[in-house]
């Protein structure tokens, strides 16, 4: 059993950091880089293509409570290794597809998976596992994850050289296997033991975190980061082609390309400076400067400097979310039962993160680039006030709670 007081090893951090990274790599960020390949032979378009991802991915969304209640009952490290097996399985199963039928079913299958493997479950794996400087381990986590496109893009491509996308498929079970399973397998005895020692001994007032109004917390949170899912995926998806549309030619490659460094720096200041700020303040910083970023944008339009920061502040906002939406569940309402809250931030997020392009597409044929862009600064900052929702109803929780405490 690992001690509360006690940290995450570094073995199981570097690991899970690996396993992150071929995680998003090879489940994710290397799918739009073989698109055209995969639509030319299965036999559809690659409009079609990219709907059966997104509803892939909202299948995913629906099956990411579930995943969050099993890693609470059996340990997230045991729960990510049978993940690992299963996301091997499914991407074999997707290289071997005899047709747009079984692919989509393959796909399908791939993204309910992956949510046993990414982010949620290796944060419910750390807070089981690391005591309480578990959320600092978050934060470790998040910086070494970030390089998942930075890498898998270039290496899909190069791949892509020489080998079919079935062969990559085929190549991306085999680093699941070789890498990520007996990271889980070896994660999954800290987490079984910590879940083990968890049951046995009976809840302290430490453990078990009292929130005043936890139902009005809890549906903030979740309505918070829903939200922003829908901001970020509406404009990252589209990025490059607004750029453009708002006249500045082939810089909007320039300017798009730095979002990702911009995600990682947001990680290393947070891990520097932002040690001591409450979560719920991250959470309102982070979701601010999504649609601060995107006003910038439209007030300096065709300006490439303001397009710059517009990127830069984007990617901040991005990458301080990556974070928040591990630690600020842990932050409210402790220990006991984060894996299922997890699962829910999951799937609130991705959830609208599948429906958001395609909304955004549907704005753009309808009301143009700047209306468009205009109403997701609204929506961002929709998410923003959800947040600072959170910070008044614990301040106001707070107030209320002294003449109790007094008149004891």
């Amino acid at each position: 059993m690992m001690p509360n007081e006690q940290k995450l090893p570094l073995w199981p951090l570097i690991g899970l950091g690996a396993s992150q990274n071929i995680g998003y790599g090879t489940l994710y960020y290397a799918f739009s880089i073989l698109v055209p390949e995969i639509a030319r032979d299965v036999g559809r378009s690659e409009q079609w293509v990219f709907g059966a991802f997104s509803i892939a991915l909202l299948a995913g969304s629906l099956a990411a409570p579930l995943s969050g209640t099993l890693a609470d009952r059996i340990g997230a490290g045991r729960l990510m290794a049978a993940g690992s097996l299963l996301a091997a399985a499914c991407l074999v199963m997707m290289s071997l597809s005899s047709g747009p039928l079984t692919f989509a079913i393959s796909l399908a299958l791939t993204e309910v998976v992956s949510v046993a493997v990414l982010y949620a479950t290796a944060f419910t794996a750390i807070v089981q596992a690391g005591g309480k400087k578990a959320q600092t381990s978050i934060v470790h986590l998040t910086l070494m994850a970030g390089f998942a496109s930075s890498m898998f893009w270039p290496l899909t491509s190069w791949m892509h050289g020489f080998l079919s996308w079935r062969e990559i498929y085929m190549v991306f079970a085999a680093m699941n296997l070789a890498v990520c399973f007996p990271v889980h397998l070896a994660l999954a005895r800290l987490t079984t033991s910590a879940v083990s020692a968890s049951k046995a001994t009976p809840p302290t007032a430490a453990s078990v975190r009292a929130v005043a109004n936890r139902n009005l917390l809890f549906f903030l949170m979740l309505f918070g980061f829903a939200i922003e899912g829908y901001a970020l995926s509406a404009i990252l998806v589209h990025m490059v082609p607004l750029t453009q549309a708002l006249g500045m030619g082939a810089a909007g490659l320039v300017v798009a390309s730095l979002f990702g460094p911009s995600q990682v720096a947001s990680r290393l200041i947070n891990l520097v400076f932002g040690r001591e700020l409450p979560q719920r303040w991250l959470a309102v910083i982070a979701t601010a400067l999504i649609p601060s970023g995107l006003a910038i944008l439209m007030l300096t339009t065709p300006s490439v400097p303001g397009a710059i920061l517009f990127a830069v502040c984007f990617g901040l906002g991005s990458g301080l979310t990556s974070i928040v939406s591990g630690t600020l569940p842990l932050e409210l309402f402790g220990k006991a039962g984060y894996g299922s809250r997890m699962g829910w931030v999951t799937s609130a997020k991705q959830m609208m993160s599948a429906v958001a392009p395609l909304a955004m597409s549907i704005l753009l044929a309808g009301i143009g680039v700047v209306p468009s862009i205009w109403w997701t600064v609204a929506i961002g900052t929709i998410a923003t006030l959800a947040f600072l929702g959170i910070v008044m109803t614990i301040q106001l929780g707070s107030r209320a709670s002294i003449p109790e405490a007094s008149g004891r």
